[in-house]
């Protein structure tokens, strides 16, 4: 039985049927690159991208490191996860038997609380003993939470430090697997361990930035674009930032309203010559994670300038009560994507383990436009949205049908993948540097 999918409220024609096509055609010619990339640099423990399909252009919007949302993926897809899971970890510890998770300390977010024990569960079907080390500092003795949505239960336990080695009780893992991306910065327990930790804690949030992993992407796209003869632009939203802003005190300004003005220039350019009618716009937001905080769409640069305190202070908020500091101000990218009774506006999301394609869904939000942030309230998820794996393409299909399209949303969301990998081997280095 197939579930209800997405439709384009336009046709399907122009440039993303092109690239559609194009994939369809080179699929032996891109898989083979993508296997020699992998063979260069090794692919992040797990990462979730969100995707925007324009018709005209599908690109990525975010990459997550340490994603959530596991629980929103189609069960069907289980036996791809505990194989990827079993990949990747035989490169970490080929002997591994022990893992410690560490989840984010939001204990009563009870879709977060379903996706830690959908990851719990998927470790234990790879065949791990596997416990929940916190790191909520006030917590010292295990703590068991019930589950409301699945009736789960999931037991919290603090987390011990013996020298160089983390502990949980006198459970000494191989390896730790942090699924909280550290906005607040490392905690001193995880400094300086022996053990494994995936991802690096050098790729939190309290150092990463997206407009650093957005120019990995930039050169990604243009090799692979190289490769099968297309226009990078296809694949790469176009993206300027400013290093050093203040929005309640309005410190950068010049620097956002200069950047938002050329980058729509440049947008404008590439609508003119794609022959696309629609207006162009960017997305402002905090180049750390936000979690959906501080996020703006400006048509114009008095979008930018005119924005009230209700709006700069949106704008300043970020996770964990931090200041936002920096910015990048991103090429929006429309999504013509609808789905359900109420037609709400969607946005695919691609999950992947190691390097492989494992699942996916569909952020929707019935209150946003097609030119808008989802992530915000009215926000829901359709946990069935990808009935077929989307790791390849059927050439008995046309080049928009079902397993195609996923098909190209999995070679746009392992283009994301593998620039976040050589953006965690460029920090991997850098620390190393800065070590010796």
């Amino acid at each position: 039985m197939h579930t209800p999918v997405p439709h384009l409220t336009t046709a399907q024609t122009g440039p993303l049927l092109k690239l559609e096509s194009t994939l369809l055609e080179r699929y032996a010619d891109i898989e083979a690159w993508f296997r020699e990339q992998w063979m260069n640099v090794p692919a992040p423990f797990y990462s979730s991208v969100d995707l925007r399909n324009a018709g005209f252009k599908l690109a990525p919007i975010d990459t997550n490191l340490f994603p959530g949302g596991f629980n929103n993926l189609n069960p069907a897809f289980e036996p791809l996860c505990v194989q990827a899971l079993q990949s990747a970890l035989q490169m970490v510890c080929p002997n591994a038997r022990n893992i410690v998770l560490i989840p984010e300390n939001h204990t009563r977010n009870k879709f977060y609380l379903e996706n830690v024990a959908t990851i719990f569960e998927l470790l234990q079907k790879a065949g791990f003993h596997v416990r929940i080390g916190s790191l909520i500092p006030e917590l010292h003795e295990p703590m068991d939470v019930a589950l409301e949505i699945s009736g789960r239960s999931l037991r919290f336990e603090p987390l011990r430090r013996d020298g160089d080695s983390l502990y949980v009780g006198d459970f000494r893992p191989c390896a730790i697997i942090l699924n909280n991306d550290l906005s607040a910065g490392i905690p001193e327990v995880l400094k300086g361990i022996a053990q494994e930790i995936i991802p690096p804690p050098d790729v939190g949030w309290h150092v990463r930035q997206k407009s650093h992993h957005f120019g990995f992407y930039r050169e990604v796209a243009k090799e692979a674009a190289e490769l099968i003869g297309i226009d990078p632009w296809l694949v790469d939203p176009l993206f300027r930032n400013c290093g050093q802003i203040n929005f309640l005190r309005r410190e950068g300004q010049e620097c956002l309203e200069a950047n938002v003005e050329l980058l729509l220039a440049d947008i404008r350019a590439k609508y003119d010559e794609y022959g696309i009618t629609e207006e162009p716009f960017v997305i402002v937001k905090s180049d750390a994670g936000t979690y959906g905080m501080g996020v703006m769409t400006a048509r114009s640069v008095e979008d930018v300038r005119n924005m009230n305190r209700k709006a700069r202070t949106h704008m300043s908020s970020a996770k964990e009560g931090r200041e936002v500091t920096g910015a990048i101000i991103q090429e929006g990218v429309y999504t013509m994507e609808k789905l359900g009774d109420d037609e709400a506006t969607a946005e695919p999301v691609v999950y992947m383990i190691d390097r492989f394609v494992v699942g996916g869904f569909y952020r929707l939000n019935a209150k946003r436009g097609s030119h808008e942030n989802l992530n915000a309230p009215g926000m829901r998820f359709e946990p069935l949205a990808f009935d077929e794996c989307c790791s390849h393409p059927d050439p008995h299909c046309g080049p928009d049908d079902r397993p195609n399209r996923f098909y190209a949303y999995g070679v746009v969301a392992r283009l994301a993948a593998l620039a976040a990998a050589r953006e965690i081997e460029a920090t991997r280095e850098l620390a190393g540097q800065q070590v010796a």
